[in-house]
Formats: structure tokens, C-alpha cells, sequence
């Protein structure tokens, strides 16, 4: 088959909205085949979806294993800060002892620095969100065991 009639193809191929084009000629045949932009846009939601698994596991496993003791879940979505200022000494750490109604840490929401106070007295085990990331609403930020 001639070069040009396979460029061609191509070009009628890729400017139309096939797939795929099968030509015979005698004895020899040629099939070209064309990706979709749907085919690729499957593939990488695929693997999106199996990362977001993954990173979905490992925190619930991390949670799990620190779960022994009282959750403090964040009252709202923002931006976890464990210090009063940038490089600060955060207000808490693990092995802290803490009381009901002192300062954990800092959410920001909406440019608004929010105290978030333990709901109980013990001490802190497990600190379970990272200065600086993002937290949503109902996240485990903390868990105290109770003295």
C-alpha cells in the first residue's frame, strides 16, 4: 500500500470522529487505530481513584491504631495550625497533658483564626493532622486519653 494513501487514512481518521479504519486491497490490509481523549480521561480517573484508595487506607489504619482514646474532630473546614504564629512552639504535643477548655490548635477559615479547646481532660496521644494542611469538617485532629 502506498505511503500517501496511509497518511491519508490518517488524517481522515484523526479528523473525523471513528475510532478505528480497516482497508483491504488484494492482499494486504491495514487497520489504524485511534486513542479517544474518553479512553485516556478512564484511564487516569482509574488511577486517581486507586491513589485516593490508598491514601484513604493508610488513614483509616493510622486512625485506627490511635483510636483508644477521645476523638477531637474539627468543628469546621480550614487550615490546621498547631502554633499561636509561624514557627511558633505549637500549643500542644504528644504526651501533653491538657484540660477541658485549653487550646489545641488553630483552624483558619475564611481568614478567621479559630481556637479549638479539648473537650477532655488527659493526655494527648496522637496528633493526627499536619501544621499547615488542610483539615475538613469532622476530622479527627486529636485523640486524648482520658486521665
Amino acid at each position: 500500500m502506498d505511503l500517501r494513501k496511509v497518511k491519508k487514512l490518517i488524517e481522515l481518521l484523526e479528523s473525523s470522529s471513528l475510532s478505528e479504519i480497516e482497508i483491504s486491497e488484494g492482499e494486504e490490509s491495514i487497520r489504524i487505530t485511534k486513542k479517544s481523549d474518553l479512553e485516556e480521561k478512564t484511564t487516569n480517573k482509574s488511577q486517581e481513584t486507586i491513589q485516593i484508595n490508598q491514601n484513604i487506607d493508610q488513614q483509616s489504619t493510622k486512625n485506627q491504631s490511635a483510636s483508644t482514646g477521645i476523638e477531637i474532630k474539627s468543628p469546621m473546614v480550614g487550615v490546621f495550625y498547631e502554633s499561636p504564629n509561624p514557627g511558633g512552639k505549637p500549643y500542644v504535643s504528644i504526651g501533653s497533658n491538657v484540660n477541658v477548655g485549653d487550646t489545641l490548635c488553630i483552624i483558619e477559615a475564611m481568614k478567621m483564626m479559630n481556637q479549638i479547646e479539648s473537650e477532655a481532660k488527659g493526655k494527648v496521644v496522637s496528633i493526627l493532622a499536619e501544621n499547615g494542611s488542610p483539615v475538613e469538617f469532622g476530622q479527627v485532629l486529636f485523640i486524648v486519653e482520658p486521665l
